[in-house]
């Protein structure tokens, strides 16, 4: 089961983080987020993964990134095409495409995405993009047919773990963290994270 922080920015704390277990690390490259990145930190993960997150960025802008943060995963929250998704794929990144779900056919737009994406990530719908700090309906996944693997994003927090361990899916590859455990926007409580973390290691998925 993968684990993601997302929103992350300064050294220190994308040091601490990465030390807590997480397997993926994101950056988001959005200049209207509190947790946008301008400048390429002074340390990145060398064990995680690193995912850049876009909305409706040009095509030259997420390629610069790709390169100046060594990249491995490209997710995207805006509303990227699929052939976009493939042109991506063949600078060699992974790529997550994310849908917020506020009902059946917010899952019914994935199937135009079936081969074109290597996860899903499911959020919550909010106001902007992301850090809504809020969960959904995850019931509503149960629908849900396709074959691409998904993470579940939106609200996951110190409280979610009994929620975690009563929900099921074949296709549940991992969760996504942010904004609930954060001390200021793009600063995580890493002793929080790192509680959370192992107990999250421990339940029976």
């Amino acid at each position: 089961m993968l684990i993601k922080v997302c929103g992350m920015r300064d050294a220190n704390n994308i040091r601490e983080v990465e030390a807590c277990g997480t397997d993926w690390m994101g950056f988001i490259f959005f200049a209207p987020s509190a947790r946008n990145v301008t400048d390429r930190p002074e340390y990145l993960p060398v064990h995680a993964r690193r995912v850049g997150v876009f909305v409706d960025a040009d095509f030259k802008t997420m390629t610069e990134k790709i390169q100046e943060f060594g990249l491995h995963l490209v997710q995207l929250h805006g509303t990227e095409s699929p052939e976009t998704c493939l042109k991506l794929k063949q600078l060699g990144v992974e790529i997550v495409k994310a849908f917020a779900i506020r009902s059946l056919n917010d899952l019914k737009q994935t199937a135009a995405y079936t081969g074109t994406c290597d996860y899903f990530l499911f959020d919550t719908p909010c106001i902007g993009y992301g850090g809504s700090g809020k969960s959904f309906d995850w019931n509503l996944l149960q629908h849900y047919q396709g074959k691409t693997p998904f993470l579940l994003s939106g609200g996951i927090g110190p409280d979610s773990l009994e929620a975690l361990a009563s929900f099921h899916h074949p296709a549940w590859a991992g969760i996504d963290l942010n904004s609930q455990f954060e001390t200021a926007p793009a600063c995580k409580n890493t002793a929080a994270l790192k509680t959370f973390i192992e107990q999250f290691k421990t339940l029976q998925l």
